[in-house]
This record gives C-alpha cells, sequence and structure tokens, in this order.
C-alpha cells in the first residue's frame, strides 16, 4: 500500500493529505472534545496534562528523531551505492579501450545490455518493491564472460585487464547491496512507535485547557502539523526506490556509460 501511494502521488499531494488530514482531525478532535466536556478550557488539569504531556513528547521526539536520521542515513547509502556501481561501470567501459577492438566490441555489447536492464528492467521491479536478482542476472553474466575468454597479449594489455576484473567484482558487491537496499523498509515495531505514538500524543493535546478557543486551536493544529510532517517523512524515506525523493537511475546514463544510451 505506502508503495502504491509514493509511486502514484506527488510529495505535494502526500504532504497536503498527511498534515493537512492529521491537523483537521486534530482540530476536530479537540473542539468536539472542547463541547463535550467545557470545564477543560478552565485549565484546571494543565499542571499534570502540562507534565504527562512533556513526558510523552521528549520521548516521541527522541523515537522520531531516530527514526528519521536512520532513514534518511539509509537512503544516503542507497544513493552512494547505486553511484559507486555506475562509476565502476563506467572505469570498465575505460579499460575496454586498451583490448583488441573484436574484445573491446563484445564487451560494450555486454555492459550495454546490463546497463539497460538495469535502468529499463530492475529498476521499476525495484521502485515495485520487488527487486529480482534474475533479471540481470544473464547480461550480468556475459561480462564476466567476455572477460574470462580473454587473454592479454601485452603488458599493457594485463594491466588494464586486472583493473577491469577487479572493477567487476566491485560492480558484483555494489548489485547486491543495491538489490538488498530494495528490499529493505521500517521494522515493524518502529513503525508502531513512529506512527501509534502520534495516536497517544496528539491526543493528550485536546486535555490541555485554555480560554481562548482560538489559543487552543493554534496549540493543537502546531503540534498536529509537526507530528504530521514528521509521520511524512518516515513514509516517504522508508523506500529508497519509491517516490519522488527515491534514487535516481541517473547514474547510469552519464559520462562513460553515456555512450550506451545514444540512438
Amino acid at each position: 500500500m505506502s508503495l502504491w501511494l509514493l509511486n502514484h502521488f506527488s510529495t505535494f499531494t502526500l504532504t497536503v493529505v498527511t498534515v493537512g488530514g492529521t491537523v483537521v482531525l486534530a482540530v476536530t478532535g479537540s473542539v468536539l472534545l472542547r463541547r463535550r466536556y467545557p470545564s477543560l478550557a478552565e485549565g484546571e488539569h494543565n499542571d499534570m496534562v502540562g507534565v504527562t504531556l512533556g513526558m510523552f513528547g521528549a520521548i516521541y521526539g527522541i523515537i522520531l528523531a531516530f527514526v528519521i536520521v536512520t532513514l534518511w542515513t539509509q537512503l544516503e547509502s542507497t544513493q552512494t551505492i547505486v553511484a559507486t556501481e555506475a562509476t565502476d561501470m563506467a572505469l570498465i567501459a575505460r579499460d575496454a579501450a586498451a583490448f583488441p577492438p573484436p574484445v573491446r566490441a563484445r564487451l560494450d555489447g555486454a555492459l550495454s545490455a546490463y546497463v539497460h536492464a538495469v535502468v529499463e528492467d530492475q529498476w521499476p521491479r525495484m521502485r515495485a518493491g520487488r527487486p529480482s536478482y534474475g533479471t540481470t542476472a544473464g547480461s550480468f553474466q556475459a561480462v564476466y564472460d567476455v572477460l574470462q575468454s580473454y587473454e592479454p597479449k601485452t603488458a599493457r594489455e594485463e594491466v588494464f585487464y586486472e583493473e577491469a576484473v577487479s572493477q567487476l567484482n566491485d560492480v558484483a558487491s555494489q548489485r547486491r547491496a543495491r538489490l538488498t537496499m530494495a528490499e529493505q523498509q521500517l521494522p515493524p515495531l518502529l513503525q508502531v512507535l513512529a506512527f501509534g505514538g502520534a495516536i497517544v500524543l496528539i491526543p493528550l493535546t485536546f486535555l490541555y485547557g485554555m480560554r481562548k478557543l482560538r489559543i487552543q486551536i493554534l496549540f493543537v493544529a502546531s503540534v498536529a502539523a509537526l507530528i504530521g510532517f514528521s509521520l511524512l517523512l518516515v513514509f516517504v524515506l522508508d523506500r529508497p526506490f519509491a517516490g519522488e525523493l527515491s534514487v535516481s537511475p541517473a547514474p547510469y546514463r552519464e559520462g562513460a556509460l553515456a555512450q550506451y544510451w545514444t540512438p
């Protein structure tokens, strides 16, 4: 469900729905409770409610901060993995210039097939949360086959051959890491703490009585907006390959790899 929402709605739309919905529900609940219990406006329980609200707010704030920082770090790590894999592929393409023309042509063909498979076939699967190793397995093995069947004839070719093999091994490592990150999501316990905490904290603000209704609404709406925006960050950052803030496949189209996308 979360993947479908991220892939079918813009971040702006999700912001309006999440933050706006949280504020509307909180304000509505506060107004209804105030009408049901007019004595709340007197603030006779504000001392107790204030202490409880402060304690819960501090604990919930720490939990949200931990979750958001963790997810942001995960997103940055995924971007680094993608950039590193694309860079290693580009280095192999450059090293291939030192090989004989027939070998270079075969290697370029295998690299082109792999790059296209990653962007056109595997990326949509990762956006949908269904990454598959088999999607690029054949094209990736083809790159290995070219290098394994080639025997360098000169010292110059041997140097570039060793570099290409080393870079290809790094690509294999980054490829596995990328697919692993595509399957990652926030553990259920942290999801309960992040979203369940809002269900506990926001209603507590209803009990903090203020004589003027406008001040009460402003107070409740401010807390609800802050919590709603924090939950939006958790929701958007949880899936690094889905949504508008997702990791882009652009590195596979740039630099030395751009030659594989020209008509």
